[in-house]
């Protein structure tokens, strides 16, 4: 049952609503339109100061059928520390403002009308929580935006029986042509059992089943060799996967769900995907919209934006300062799409304990919620962290990422002091002149070390090495070169100035023969930062076409791998 739409709801600037017994009360003083946050425009409440603290209410009645099952109320996110009422009691909390949770309600609920209050906490000047690019002044400024403050994804009801499938976790594995499941059933007796079947294009490929011992179900699945077709931009094909819990009296849970077979894999200077280098030519999503703020209008909205990218030539992203809505992942896997997945490390005090320790918290629930995607081909949990202090944090946080997916690479801190504890080496270059651009990767190129950029860096132990933000060149015709507007470098005069600068710096990086990608700033506009190739709202700036007929060219790993392969 989804929850989406009008709530009552109401501001507690003084953070008194427990006092006041809000979580009791039979009205609030306005209405907001979820899962629009209250600062953007969709939300019907635009209110852009800080906010300390909002509740909501709404009533929801339960259908017949539901009241001999258990029910779990879920949310995608809310931002930042969340407790939920239901008919007065307190269900749960929650901190964290990016990652999903879920509370089982079935106790507190009654036959006919409940009413679900749900209060939440936000403070992005504490230091003590992620904030991404979510401004810590009153107004936005820089590279920084507008907040977004309470739920800002799906709210949703889901009746699911006394035995039932809480968690999956698929793990492709290409090159022995299985799918390894684990499964958590929560509720199952021992003895009980999970039945799996695999299927491409209607047709079953693969069936199996274990026995559940201790709420956990494992195994394996072989796929014909036949019908083995690996995941990969261009041919982004899935299988899907139908899962039971099967028990003395038949069947009590099945749910369906789809996986890619592919693997990921590093080799001298690249990337493998399928055992094969690619070229990684990725773009900077800020995932910001005009009028949701962190929430796309549509869900149409986010596969647009995925082929907004692709039009221009890109092959993926980096999902940037932000955990992306989990809709967002599932067109990347659709429509053959890379993305890093990222969490929004900006604004918390990397040496705080108590920060370090929620973001520890908030990152494991991430990956277990995104590990099943296989459009996410690394991790990148910290971006420009400045500073060997932090050193501690991120070495448990890669080896965090590492334990809970073994899998995927992991970026320590993109373009920030390396701390040597990285699968993939990278940094940030924004110099606008493509031959200084091309001088501060020639050494690298003739069999040196990549460009130092920072003293404090780990020294380069020869990691797969790209240059994960570039460009940002400031142009949009509309803005004036004004406090009102920045990007990166000198205005550009003219478009066909602007063409010429971006071609000259992504042949440097697409004609380097240790390169195994770039990524360029960025999509789109966000707010007073005009460095996007498509405006705030999604408007090209130039024809698509142009873009990517300069991101599409024949990059140096691949003409040396296809020289590889025909000389053996």
């Amino acid at each position: 049952m989804n929850l989406n739409g009008e709530w009552e709801f109401t501001f507690d600037h003084g953070k008194s609503g427990r006092e006041r017994c809000f979580a009791d009360a039979d009205a609030f003083d306005g209405r907001i339109n979820v899962p629009f946050c209250p600062e953007s425009r969709l939300s019907g409440i635009e209110y852009t100061d800080f906010i300390a603290c909002i509740w909501y209410r709404r009533t929801f009645v339960l259908p017949e059928d539901w009241e001999a099952q258990r029910v779990l109320l879920h949310f995608g996110a809310v931002d930042y520390a969340t407790e939920v009422w239901v008919n007065g009691q307190s269900v749960g909390k929650h901190i964290g403002g990016y990652s999903s949770f879920t509370f089982e309600i079935s106790k507190a609920l009654h036959g006919g009308e409940n009413t679900i209050v749900v209060c939440a906490e936000d403070d992005v000047r504490s230091k003590l929580q992620p904030a991404g690019k979510q401004s810590d002044r009153l107004c936005s400024y820089g590279c920084f935006y507008a907040r977004t403050t309470g739920i800002w994804q799906t709210v949703w009801l889901e009746s699911v029986p006394a035995s039932y499938i809480s968690k999956l976790r698929t793990t492709p594995d290409l090159e022995n042509a299985r799918v390894h499941l684990l499964a958590t059933i929560d509720g199952a007796s021992d003895g009980s059992e999970l039945a799996a079947t695999v299927l491409l294009g209607g047709s079953i490929v693969s069936a199996g089943s274990a026995k559940i011992s201790g709420g956990l179900a494992e195994l394996s699945l072989a796929i014909d060799p036949d019908q083995v077709r690996a995941w990969e931009p261009g041919s982004p094909v899935l299988y899907d996967l139908q899962l039971s819990v099967k028990s003395g009296i038949g069947i009590t849970d099945s749910v369906s769900s789809y996986f890619g077979l592919r693997s990921l894999g590093m080799r001298k200077s690249a990337l493998l995907l399928n055992g094969n280098p690619v070229f990684q030519r990725l773009v900077l999503d800020q995932g910001f919209y005009p009028d949701g703020i962190y929430t796309a209008p549509s869900d149409d909205e986010l596969r647009a934006d995925i082929e907004r990218s692709m039009a221009m030539g890109f092959n993926g992203a980096r999902l940037h300062e932000k955990v992306f809505e989990e809709r967002f992942l599932y067109w990347a896997d659709k429509l053959g799409y890379l993305v890093w997945g990222e969490m929004a490390n900006w604004g918390m005090d990397h040496g705080n304990p108590k920060a370090g320790q929620r973001f520890l918290s908030e990152w494991a629930e991430v990956i277990e919620r995104d590990y099943n995607h296989p459009s996410i081909v690394g991790w990148c949990p910290f971006n420009e962290t400045w500073g060997g202090i932090y050193t501690d944090l991120l070495q448990m946080t890669y080896r965090l990422t590492k334990q809970l997916d073994p899998t995927r690479p992991v970026i320590d801190t993109s373009g920030g002091y390396h701390v040597g504890t990285t699968d993939v080496y990278d940094a940030h270059d924004y110099e606008q002149n493509p031959a200084t651009f091309a001088e501060h990767h020639l050494p690298f190129a003739c069999g040196g070390a990549p460009r130092a950029y920072f003293t404090e860096d780990a020294p380069y132990a020869g990691e797969p090495y790209f240059i994960s933000e570039y460009g940002g060149i400031w142009w949009n015709p509309d803005q004036a070169e004004n406090g009102e507007s920045w990007g990166y470098g000198g205005h550009p005069t003219c478009e066909d100035e602007f063409i010429a600068r971006y071609k000259g710096l992504a042949e440097v990086l697409l004609n380097h023969p240790k390169m195994c990608g770039f990524c360029y700033t960025q999509l789109t506009d966000v707010e007073q930062e005009v460095n996007g190739l498509y405006t705030y709202d999604r408007r090209p700036k130039f024809d698509p076409e142009i873009i990517r007929a300069i991101n599409t060219q024949v990059a140096a790993i691949e003409i040396d791998d296809t020289a590889s392969k025909e000389k053996s």
